[in-house]
């Protein structure tokens, strides 16, 4: 049945409408063709990288480069390539399934694969004339050429256009001279192209160019900086004196710069959440096996109920930024098809396909990047003493989390810019949030009804929750704006407040939605602790919106209409029936450590 633009929810719709389980993906959906690309992806890892680790905790930088060459020659840097420049032209799902297998054996490798996959390799696909194109991407594509991408600068940090790196435009207006100073810059040690950002005299916003790395064009670099994770990654600043660039290496046209950071930042983020998955995967089944084979009290430490907790929740963390991240990536894969059938090229698709969905973007970022990190966390807890050593593979595991919530924008940054983009979205029409936010208004005026609902099938009390969090968002969003209005955005804490809020109602909407669709094809039975998850995340979530729901109201409201607030909250985040999460969190923890492995 062909997709039309009715059945896609538009990017940050799902707040205000209902989805059903049949409209999302999930990763029980993968073809076939899918299916063996991952089965290639998990080879390649545990086969080149795996064996490899203390090497690469070693900074050895040029076995990084050496699998980088490898995986070009696999053809797994040319999945989001399409095939007219050299690339598999695989679709969305595709390329973000490949960055989620490839990225867990270590930071370094995923570090140095997604800056050239994404941020340097991108831009040119996405933005490039043909000729570029032509010139660039088949390179780049089978990794006979390396990316890196030059925009943060010294001084900069999350104000990406505040850069101070010039281009100013020869005599004979046939290149321009490149000066400045760039930093942390991956891939640096051993690119072959560069995306650089400049200002051209005293343009408001940046520019791009396509810069070849050659040492006599007066690029130099420093030396490789000494990192806490991704030690093999290659990171170093690098310098511009008097460096000429071709007018035909322009990016987009002038001024289209910061346009370019934010969309291959958009991109980039979905992606980030992606490189978390199966490292969350594997530090779980890590922690799984350790805590089988460990005893203590002549028992198997995976028998307390204090251990019991962490396998638990390690495992849903994982389940549920599995089920969010294909969640979006599809419905991406879709609005870009449906861009092309309207007869958009490649790239305007590409571009405006991610761009419709860069709020669920930076809610992955968020989250993903914040539960691998706590899932490393209660990796080294598990392994006790041995956890803190170089000889188990957790505390790589947790020194190599903590970058994800830094680059691509900070998770602060990223958390302010979900909620600030849904209100842009709401302002043009793209998302009725002002009518969905009246009638919560309206609701916590009249009187709330005491009927007992019936719950009795699969997921009714939750998705009726989902519903009420729903309402909490609108409530608390709908209130901020009309206290503040434009000047909302000065609000920090309120936004973020507001935007956790928003994250949890994503992921925890969205491991409920994956598992009913899968109940219903596979029977309920299969799908037992599955269910359970589901339920133990939502638990959590619920707890999480109430707390942020809280300090939200009581920041922006006063007296009646805090009250009134105050007591929708209560009413929105009450259960009719609270779940045993003792009995939720034993289930889970006897499946996986029945299975020894995360095994959804």
């Amino acid at each position: 049945m062909e997709t039309t633009e009715k059945d896609i929810l538009r990017g940050g719709q799902f707040l205000v409408k209902e989805t059903k389980c049949e409209d999302v993906f999930t990763p029980e959906d993968f073809s076939e063709e899918q299916k063996m690309m991952k089965e290639a992806v998990m080879e390649f890892n545990d086969r080149e990288i795996i064996p490899h680790k203390s090497r690469f905790e070693a900074k050895d930088f040029a076995l990084t480069e050496a699998c980088m060459v490898k995986a070009g020659e696999l053809g797994f840097l040319g999945v989001a390539v399409p095939e007219a420049y050299g690339g598999l032209g695989m679709g969305f799902v595709s390329t973000v399934l490949t960055c989620d297998y490839i990225s867990s054996g270590t930071g370094s490798f995923s570090t140095a694969f997604g800056a050239h996959t994404g941020i340097g390799t991108m831009p040119i696909t996405l933005y490039g004339t043909e000729e570029q194109k032509q010139k660039y991407v088949p390179k780049l594509a089978t990794g006979e050429w390396f990316g890196a991408y030059c925009l943060t600068e010294p001084g900069a940090g999350s104000d990406a256009n505040s850069g101070k790196t010039t281009a100013e435009l020869s005599a004979d207006g046939k290149s321009y001279k490149i000066n400045g100073q760039k930093m942390w810059i991956s891939n640096a040690g051993f690119c072959s192209v560069m995306i650089v950002f400049a200002r051209i005299e005293d343009d408001k916003n940046i520019t791009g160019f396509i810069v070849e790395n050659d040492k006599t064009n007066g690029i130099t670099m420093g030396e490789e900086e000494h990192k806490l994770g991704i030690r093999a990654s290659s990171t170093r600043q690098v310098f511009f004196n008097d460096t000429i660039v071709p007018v035909e290496n322009m990016l987009s046209e002038r001024g289209n710069g910061f346009k370019i950071a934010m969309n291959a930042l958009n991109v980039g983020r979905i992606k980030l959440a992606a490189a978390c998955l199966d490292s969350q995967r594997r530090i779980t089944s890590l922690g799984i096996q350790y805590a089988n084979e460990r005893k203590q009290f002549k028992t198997p430490i995976s028998e307390f109920g204090a251990i019991k907790v962490k396998l638990a929740e390690m495992a849903t963390s994982a389940y549920a930024g599995e089920s969010a991240t294909y969640r979006a990536s599809k419905n991406i894969e879709d609005r870009i098809a449906l861009r092309e059938a309207a007869g958009n090229t490649h790239q305007e698709a590409e571009l405006k396909g991610v761009e419709e969905y860069a709020i669920e973007c930076s809610i992955l970022k968020v989250a993903v990047s914040e539960d691998v990190q706590n899932c490393a966390d209660e990796g080294i807890q598990i392994f006790g003493g041995m956890g803190f050593s170089e000889e188990t593979p957790m505390e790589a595991a947790w020194r190599d989390a903590r970058i994800a919530r830094i680059y691509e924008g900070t998770n602060e940054i990223n958390r302010m810019l979900s909620v600030g983009m849904l209100v842009k979205k709401a302002m043009k029409g793209h998302v009725d949030l002002l009518g969905p936010a009246q009638a919560v208004q309206e609701e916590l005026m009249g009187i709330p009804s005491f009927d007992t609902p019936d719950y009795s099938e699969l997921f009714s009390e939750e998705k009726e929750m989902i519903k009420k969090l729903k309402k909490t968002f609108l409530m608390v969003a709908g209130g901020a704006v009309q206290k503040y209005g434009p000047d909302l955005e000065d609000h920090q804490q309120l936004l973020i407040a507001a935007a956790d809020i928003l994250i949890e109602i994503y992921m925890a909407e969205s491991a409920i939605l994956r598992t009913e669709k899968n109940a219903k094809r596979f029977g309920e039975e299969s799908q037992s602790v599955q269910i359970a998850m589901a339920k133990l995340y939502l638990y959590h979530s619920v707890d999480i919106i109430e707390e942020k729901g809280k300090e939200s109201i009581i920041s922006f409201a006063e007296g009646d209409e805090q009250r009134m607030m105050l007591m929708g909250l209560k009413r929105f985040t009450k259960y009719a029936n609270y779940p045993d999460i003792v009995d939720l969190r034993n289930e889970i923890a006897e499946k996986v450590k029945t299975e020894n492995k995360y095994c959804f």
